[in-house]
Formats: C-alpha cells, sequence, structure tokens
C-alpha cells in the first residue's frame, strides 16, 4: 500500500530515492482523470534535474480506445533501454494527426504522467509510482472547467468507466509508493 503524503513533499521524497541512481530513472503519476496529475508531474520534474516530462494525453486520439501504449513503448521506452535519446510525437486530439515531436535524452528521470500511465502490460522499470486522487465531483468540476461543457458527454460515459475498470482490474493505487490527495 502506498505512503500517503502531502502534494508539497512529494518531489523531495522522489528525488532523494532517486538521488543515488544512474542512467534514465522512471515515475509514473497515474490516477483518475483531472486529479492533479499534471500539475504533480511538473513539480516532479522541477525537482529532478534533467527530467523530462511524458504526458500520456500526447498518446491519445480519438480512433483509439485509451491510448497508443505500443507506440509509447517503440517511441519512449524502448530507446533509453538501449541508451539512445526517445524521441515521439504528440498526437493532437482536436485535430487527430500527428503534431510537434518531442526529445528525451538517456539517462534522464523520465517522468510519465497520464490516466493508466503505470499499465502493468508496459513492462516500465518503474523506479517510483505515485497515485493522485481526488472526489469524483472534484474531477468533474476541474474537467468541465479544462475541456468545456461539449467534452462533458465523453467524461461521462467513455473516460470515467473506462479508468474505473482499469483501476478495478489492476488496482494501481495498490502498486504505488505514494499515494497524493489534491481534494479532501
Amino acid at each position: 500500500m502506498p505512503v500517503l503524503v502531502p502534494a508539497a513533499d512529494l518531489p523531495g521524497l522522489v528525488a532523494a530515492r532517486l538521488r543515488e541512481r544512474s542512467g534514465t530513472s522512471w515515475v509514473g503519476v497515474d490516477g483518475f482523470g483531472a486529479a492533479g496529475k499534471t500539475t504533480l508531474a511538473a513539480a516532479l520534474a522541477r525537482a529532478l534535474p534533467g527530467a523530462a516530462v511524458v504526458h500520456v494525453d500526447d498518446f491519445a486520439r480519438p480512433s483509439v480506445q485509451g491510448w497508443e501504449r505500443d507506440r509509447f513503448v517503440e517511441q519512449v521506452l524502448v530507446p533509453p533501454a538501449a541508451g539512445r535519446a526517445a524521441r515521439y510525437q504528440r498526437w493532437d486530439w482536436g485535430s487527430d494527426t500527428g503534431a510537434e515531436w518531442h526529445d528525451v535524452p538517456p539517462g534522464v528521470p523520465v517522468v510519465v504522467e497520464g490516466v493508466s500511465s503505470t499499465d502493468v502490460r508496459l513492462a516500465v522499470p518503474w523506479d517510483v509510482q505515485v497515485w493522485v486522487e481526488a472526489g469524483r465531483e472534484v474531477r468533474l468540476a476541474r474537467a468541465l472547467a479544462r475541456d468545456g461543457a461539449a467534452m462533458m458527454e465523453q467524461w461521462l460515459t467513455d473516460w470515467m468507466p473506462s479508468e474505473e475498470r482499469y483501476a478495478a482490474d489492476q488496482r494501481p493505487r495498490e502498486r504505488a509508493d505514494y499515494c497524493v490527495r489534491t481534494s479532501s
């Protein structure tokens, strides 16, 4: 079971855990949609020298259920394992086309954030796993503010049920090292 920590303490705890590591290190920031994962991942990256943040949403597209895990493995996971830089293309959800490319140098901390980012099928050699949680009503309010009313149907009928299935099937909270609550 994870250790429950305040969001403000997490960057220091993760930095201390990775301090003696060499090579690429992997930090997974998982949780339900609009729980605060992106904000927390940015705080972690500021505390980890040279860190890169990879957003699972960059691998999501309207025509794919969930996100492109195979493309993530090919573009982000495999190259650092071979000592090479990772290079991945962000997918633009709105236009459903490939967008700009991002480079991740080898040997740096890689913070992967997003719903189901710590999916066991990815076989990422996680150094630290974090579960971020917030209440359903808080997440819905954040989603509405961020994505607008036009996306609420998608949230309620697709994304939220799918993330609940993922949590029930894989129990990512139980695999996490740390849990952060971003609302009471």
